[in-house]
């Protein structure tokens, strides 16, 4: 069975769970989901654990065939991409009276699915990689010192999958080597030992990754690579593939112009869904161990902003030099805010940027507190704040700060602070905050690094970048 492309677009456009819109969902969300779908009679939802602080671990299971699969997502509570997919696909699996019931009945014949879309309920309610023990768990196959990894390892042993599928999100900031390409997605077709051999197991891994590479080409074409196959003991898609399950690591990676994932999460939807097609169909074995070996490995030289050759300081003590920027996220609540600070400076030629600047005759010029104080962040709209921006001030006092944290969460190019003073850089410096200008030798401003984004002040405020800053 033969998906185009055109058909996977008009799938997922039907089915998207449009309840979950940002990364930041929380257990009620996909609780609240999963009772509706149990309603509908077509997947098989029940709790099989609890947390370690005692919120439900649920299983979804589908279909009646001999080929046992299994999948698993946010291990790692801040890596939500694929649990957003896989209730994407709920939705398709729970349809009905369309064009696409010979793919249902195709999965329903041949395979017997079991999803664990959360894994880790507690790290995902406060957006943390770790569980509430403040263990990774996905160092944790081995041990079974969490609850929720004990869980995992004994569902395994009870299913005795035949396919794995371990569902994660690295970093934004991995490369295509010797490209800027960001990876939107990398696949792992984990070691079973410290050898990296290949058996037949993870041989089919291997196939099932490849057929996975060659639709995602469609779509995001050297976008793709490999994950670190350096073997983990303690890692669960390692022991999956010990345990004869031919196992698929894919990490959500980045995307230019996708903070919260949603074309990522698209595009797991569809390698999912086609290998769960290739799997049913015993099609995946048509590829070949190489085409999987051909993917490249992850590189790790993108930043969110390259700054090449910009002179720094006055004088005699001025030099030139490349900065790169990256922004760091923290969570509040649903919503988040970003702290920008110069990750790097030097020689970065083999380094690359989501944006870049490269222009002859470029210097850092400091920003500067604006005298005036607003009652409110609310009291300057989006134009008069970037008016203030271009005129070469950054920061703006405020008397007053919202009584709840996400009230203090803001979207103008500009910081507000609500303490005495607030301190603004003078030159780069390593490991420090990202806001300054970059203009001519006669001062003119051309570009705002306002909080680690990158801001033309030539072309006026771009809708499409939406600032996520706090008040200080």
């Amino acid at each position: 069975m033969e998906i185009n492309t055109t058909t996977f677009n008009n799938i997922y456009s039907k089915y998207k769970e449009s309840a979950l819109k940002h990364r930041r969902f929380k257990h009620k969300d996909i609780d609240s989901l999963l009772r509706t779908h149990s309603e509908k009679g077509k997947l098989n939802i029940s709790q099989i654990g609890k947390s370690f602080e005692g919120r439900a671990i649920y299983e979804v299971q589908y279909g009646e065939g001999e080929k046992k699969v299994m999948l698993w997502s946010q291990m790692h509570g801040d890596e939500p991409t694929a649990t957003m997919a896989l209730f994407d696909l709920f939705n398709f699996l729970n349809g009905a009276n369309d064009d696409y019931e010979e793919i249902r009945q195709l999965l329903r014949s041949k395979l017997n699915i079991h999803f664990i879309p959360m894994l880790n309920p507690d790290g995902a309610e406060r957006y943390t990689r770790r569980t509430a023990q403040g263990i990774d768990m996905n160092r944790d196959a081995r041990a079974g010192h969490t609850v929720e990894g004990a869980l995992l390892r004994a569902r395994a042993a009870e299913i005795a999958p035949q396919y794995g599928f371990n569902l994660h999100d690295q970093n934004i900031y991995y490369n295509v080597p010797d490209t800027k390409n960001p990876v939107s997605i990398s696949l792992l077709a984990p070691a079973y030992n410290e050898s990296r051999a290949i058996n037949s197991v993870r041989e089919n891994a291997m196939k099932i990754a490849a057929g996975m590479n060659e639709i995602l080409q469609e779509y995001i074409p050297n976008a793709v690579a490999k994950y670190d196959d350096t073997y983990t003991p303690r890692g669960f898609g390692d022991n999956f593939q010990s345990w004869d399950a031919s196992t698929v690591l894919i990490e959500s990676g980045g995307l230019k112009g996708d903070p919260e994932k949603q074309e990522i999460r698209k595009l797991n939807f569809i390698i999912i869904l086609n290998a769960l097609v290739q799997i049913a169909e015993g099609s995946y074995t048509r590829f070949d161990k190489q085409a999987y070996e051909a993917i490249p490995f992850n590189a790790s030289q993108l930043h969110d902003i390259v700054i090449r050759n910009i002179k720094v300081g006055r004088d005699s003590l001025a030099f030139l030099t490349d900065l790169a920027i990256r922004r760091v996220e923290s969570t509040v609540g649903r919503d988040f805010f970003v702290r920008g600070k110069i990750e790097d400076m030097g020689d970065l030629k083999e380094s690359f940027g989501y944006e870049e600047i490269a222009e002859d005759g470029l210097q850092f010029i400091p920003a500067k507190v604006a005298t005036v104080m607003v009652d409110s962040v609310a009291q300057l709209s989006p134009t008069q704040a970037f008016d203030l921006l271009k005129q070469g001030f950054m920061a703006v006092k405020v008397k007053q700060v919202g009584a709840s944290p996400e009230a203090s969460l803001h979207t103008l190019p500009l910081h507000f602070f609500s303490q005495s003073r607030f301190y603004l850089p003078i030159t780069a410096d390593f490991g420090g905050t990202a806001n300054f200008y970059i203009g001519n030798a006669n001062g003119d401003l051309k570009y705002a690094i306002m909080n680690g984004y990158l801001i033309d002040l030539t072309k006026g405020l771009d809708n499409k970048v939406i600032l996520k800053n706090r008040v200080h």
